[in-house]
């Protein structure tokens, strides 16, 4: 489904406001597990099991340790807050389909064991946003994939097993959603400036800035053009020594 938009680029309190309160849902629940002695582990991704699917929407709020929060909370806030600056009518469905679709991959080809934690979302958002930079040709979108590259492009080591107890699974599945996401809503791009210059029928010489200047390129000096030397007195004082 390739989908056309209209919208522009502005910066609202959702910009920050959504994903520090998608954030702080996420702290809270970890916060909870501690305070009242809960081990929320086993709703987590269980792959090929029918208990395990309820981990696919869960998953996402459960983290395994404080350092496993931490390495997620800050990515996962700065790509949230471009996703909502750069791609604001889609970065609600981006983010519960990019948690489903993530999620369900990650139930087929996981190992037996509980994924948890909001790795896989973040490796949604910085796929999409990488991807969706270069395929888009926008000057400004562009710039925000090398961006993502220049602060997270080491983070694509993790989507293979370079590393035990992780699940390169979830990474994998949240790359390969976000590049799809991508390739779907390629088209779906913001309004680009336009200019009264770029009209077909615009007339150049009502153009006040070509004004100022004459036929030969010449800078036009208005003061000097509206007076001519003959309108020029000079009038000298000759003070007396008396």
């Amino acid at each position: 489904m390739s989908m056309k938009s209209n919208y522009s680029f502005q910066f609202t309190t959702g910009v920050l406001g959504y994903p520090l309160l998608f954030l702080l849902l996420i702290w809270v629940v970890f916060w909870a597990e501690l305070r009242f002695g809960l081990d929320l582990k086993s709703y987590g991704i269980y792959p090929r099991t029918t208990k395990g699917l309820v981990g696919v929407f869960s998953s996402v709020f459960i983290h395994g340790s404080l350092t496993h929060l931490y390495h997620n909370s800050l990515p996962l806030f700065v790509l949230s807050m471009a996703l909502f600056y750069f791609y604001r009518p889609l970065a609600w469905r981006l983010i519960f389909w990019g948690i489903i679709i993530s999620g369900l991959l990650t139930w087929c080809i996981g190992k037996s064991a509980y994924h948890i934690g909001a790795s896989g979302l973040v490796y949604v958002l910085m796929s999409f946003l990488l991807f969706k930079g270069l395929l888009s040709k926008h000057y400004r979108l562009i710039a925000l994939s090398l961006v993502v590259v220049f602060l997270y492009g080491g983070l694509l080591w993790y989507i293979f097993p370079v590393k035990e107890k992780m699940s390169w699974e979830g990474h994998f599945s949240g790359f390969v959603v976000g590049l799809f996401f991508a390739l779907l809503f390629k088209s779906h791009l913001p309004n680009s400036e336009s200019y009264a210059w770029e009209s077909e029928d615009y007339d150049v010489s009502q153009d006040p800035f070509l004004q100022q200047f004459d036929a030969d390129g010449n800078f036009i000096d208005k003061d000097e053009s509206e007076h001519s030397s003959e309108d020029i007195k000079i009038k000298y004082n000759y003070k007396s020594d008396d």
